[in-house]
């Protein structure tokens, strides 16, 4: 992997959808950098400007809060928390500006529409959700929706959006068109605080689950009818994670209980369920990647000066500069392979606080369906990868320190996460390694993918870089060498 210099961030940074930009926040200033300029970085070709990575800047009349890209790479729209406006932008037209202001309304969360051509905001307290045209000043009002940032999904082929609403303490699920945003129909749900929604892979159902206080996820047609009800248990802290799988034949479900149960689309009944123990014992087929440090030993044995060198040189002590970091005691970060049974960290949560941290916090399919890593929180230096294939734990993930953040390659089944350190880890079928981030002083506290599967984007507190990730081979040994 190669890795480029740091650059300066205050907020947000993504990757525009066609993988060609970074929009970067620094304080009240969008800088958009070209992922083309990196490429040019890792081929050692020297630029003549260094703001010759600099695409567009952007000036925003305060600090940005959040960022968006629009699906097309065109535009994106940056949220001022200080203030209750939005700014958006173009990149092809840089005389283009746009200012969404809803004055005492204010503004809580914005989103872009599929087309590329809308914006929804959502209004501070819920008042009201609003659609704002980019082609004219027309626009549509959803009153009473349930959340700010969740409670809205799009199918997606983009031609329909379901937005939650709560009137007369109950719950609703709008469906608009977006090619009008007007309300096609709407249904109530069987839910007593509802938590989110999601629309499936292939647009054929909604997914719909309860707040934490009871377990119920709902499956509904687009049409209102309700196709299933999935009730675990009745007592106790209920649902904390759902996701469809890429295919769209399975549906996770991570709870409180610290247990993942998927169903499948069939029948909608659970075929797998998944603990998440503080101590693994056999028969267990998974490996068990436990990170250590190594240290840096020199091995002196073999090394000898000739005579001829002896008698015709004067002899001096040289001191190479690796020796100094063997002496002050530096390590080798690299993953040992532990034999079952093991023991995880694990920290029970205090009884007498809200929101305890357990359960399955964390959890994402990989691109063909057929793994999925899941973290529950309070083991978080563990991660666990599941294989739905063969119903069985894959592999365990031991970190020094918790989990921050993982995501998988969009294009192979290669998983990466990072624990806040200056290191990469990385886990594929074959294996798992880690990688050392050569940035000094540069600690990984959150990690995104380029839609293509070659570029990472690593943060640090207040710096950003980014890293050139290898094609993945399609039969190759791994090693923390690497």
């Amino acid at each position: 992997m190669e890795f480029t210099e740091a650059y300066k961030q205050t907020g947000p940074c993504c990757f525009s959808p066609n993988s060609r930009y970074i929009a970067v926040a620094v304080d009240y200033r969008l800088v958009i950098r070209d992922t083309l300029s990196f490429k040019c970085q890792w081929r050692v070709v020297e630029l003549e400007r260094g703001s010759d990575l600099v695409v567009q800047l952007f000036s925003c009349l305060d600090k940005i809060g959040y960022i968006e890209w629009a699906n097309d790479s065109e535009y994106i729209l940056c949220g001022l928390n200080k203030r209750p406006m939005i700014q958006a932008w173009s990149l092809t037209q840089p005389e283009w500006t746009c200012k969404i202001d809803e004055g005492p309304a204010g503004i809580a969360y914005s989103r872009w529409s599929p087309d590329s051509r809308h914006i929804l905001t959502t209004s501070d307290f819920q008042l009201r959700l609003t659609v704002w045209s980019l082609l004219n000043t027309a626009c549509v009002h959803v009153q009473g929706p349930k959340h700010c940032s969740k409670g809205v999904s799009f199918t997606k082929d983009g031609k329909y959006a379901a937005i939650c609403t709560r009137r007369d303490c109950k719950d609703y699920v709008n469906l608009l068109s977006c090619h009008t945003w007007e309300i096609m129909g709407a249904f109530a749900v069987d839910t007593l605080d509802l938590a989110d929604m999601e629309w499936s892979p292939d647009d054929s159902a909604i997914v719909i689950w309860d707040a934490p206080l009871e377990f119920k996820v709902l499956i509904y047609s687009p049409d209102g009818r309700c196709l299933s009800k999935y009730q675990a248990y009745e007592s106790g802290l209920g649902v904390k994670s759902v996701s469809w799988s890429p295919c769209g034949q399975y549906l996770a479900v991570g709870s409180y209980d610290q247990m993942l149960r998927v169903l499948n689309h069939l029948t909608w009944k659970t075929f797998a369920e998944f603990m998440h123990l503080s101590t693994v014992r056999g028969p267990c087929c998974a490996a068990v990647f436990k990170e250590v440090d190594e240290p840096l030993h020199l091995n002196m044995s073999e090394l000898c000066l000739s005579d001829e060198f002896l008698q015709g040189n004067s002899v001096e002590l040289i001191v190479f500069p690796f020796l100094k970091d063997v002496s002050e005691g530096h390590f080798r970060v690299m993953y040992d392979v532990t034999e079952v049974p093991i023991s995880l960290p694990f920290q029970k949560p205090p009884a007498d606080k809200p929101n305890p941290k357990q359960g399955i916090g964390l959890m994402s399919w990989s691109k063909d369906s057929r793994y999925i890593y899941t973290r529950n929180d309070s083991m978080p230096t563990a991660l666990w990868i599941w294989d739905i294939r063969h119903l069985e734990l894959a592999a365990i993930l031991v970190q020094k320190d918790p989990i921050r953040a993982a995501a998988w390659d969009p294009t192979c089944t290669r998983l990466v996460l990072c624990t806040g350190s200056s290191h990469l880890y990385m886990w594929t079928p074959s294996g798992a390694y880690c990688v050392s981030n050569p940035l000094p002083q540069f600690n990984i506290t959150d990690l995104k993918w380029n839609s293509d599967g070659s570029c990472l984007l690593l943060k640090d507190k207040e710096s950003f870089c980014c890293a050139s990730v290898p094609l993945f081979p399609e039969s190759s040994e791994y090693s923390s060498d690497d």
